[in-house]
């Protein structure tokens, strides 16, 4: 094999050896800055007034829970069961 046909094959099959390249710098004296738009933020106050909201909803709960502790809470089956059919449109 002659040693001048190797850069021709390397050439060919692209197995020549990288080379090295002087790394550029590029210097930016600025800052980053962020902007939020207006629908981001009427989504960021919509977001905390849920996380600020109570889970139970205490005026529909406290009468129910005085009419347990009273003992005056009764539900009948078939009055649930007809919810529970009309809820789920059967």
């Amino acid at each position: 094999m002659r040693i001048d046909t190797l850069s021709a094959i390397q050439n060919v099959y692209g197995t020549q050896p990288k080379r090295k390249t002087a790394a550029v710098s590029q210097t930016s004296y600025g800052r980053d800055s962020v902007e939020i738009s207006g629908i981001g933020k009427s989504f960021q106050i919509a977001k905390q007034a849920v996380k600020d909201a109570d889970d139970i909803r205490y005026e529909k709960t406290a009468p129910l829970k005085e009419q347990i502790k009273a003992g005056n809470y009764d539900v009948s089956g078939e009055s649930f069961a007809e919810k529970l059919m009309e809820k789920l449109g059967l």
